[in-house]
């Protein structure tokens, strides 16, 4: 059984923080533990006990601190960090970051940008679960292929595919070619 993903939310205004829980909330490929932190004074504390592998903050609540300090003060240097983006942020800045969610971010971007870099950080989440049969369909799909064409290609029925298609959709809690695709590369199934 794998270990969830941890989970830390920097920020402080409770609307945005809000915001970024319900998006999490609403994902549910992965087990998580999400830990929130409102308060710089508690920030260090807070990551050297949770330990995350994920730290979702907004850039300018870290003041003077680059995501370097913050990682090596608190031993955890393989911390994934994304930033909130409320407003305009330089280049410079962003780019110290693994990815960048802004608050103008549709709620399937936002779910899809932080699922790929859990997914990232806790290695092959709900990969194990699916049968050979499942991972090929999933590799057919992200080709583009038809039901039709994938029924062909494996000698199947179109039946059998679409409650192939239904189980990947249930185990995986992926409803999208696009949120396939995403899943697929990130645990490598594309180079199956």
């Amino acid at each position: 059984m794998n270990c969830p993903i941890r989970i830390s939310v920097f920020e402080p205004s409770a609307i945005i923080r809000n915001g970024i829980l319900s998006a999490l909330g609403h994902i549910n490929s992965f087990d998580m533990e999400v830990d929130e932190v409102t308060d710089p004074e508690t920030l260090k504390s807070s990551l050297s006990k949770q330990k995350p592998n994920l730290l979702i903050v907004n850039p300018c609540v870290l003041g003077v601190l680059s995501l370097i300090q913050i990682r090596r003060a608190v031993d955890n240097p393989a911390m994934k960090c994304v930033a909130i983006q409320t407003t305009f942020y330089p280049l410079f800045l962003l780019k110290q970051f693994d990815d960048v969610i802004s608050i103008y971010d549709p709620e399937e971007q936002i779910i899809e940008k932080l699922t790929t870099l859990a997914v990232e950080t806790g290695g092959d989440s709900k990969v194990s679960m699916l049968t050979t049969r499942e991972k090929e369909i999933i590799i057919c799909v992200i080709q583009g292929l038809t039901n039709r064409q994938i029924a062909d290609k494996l000698h199947l029925s179109m039946h059998t595919i679409i409650s192939h298609r239904r189980n990947i959709s249930s185990k995986l809690q992926i409803h999208s070619t696009a949120g396939l695709t995403v899943y697929a590369m990130v645990n490598k199934l594309a180079y199956l």
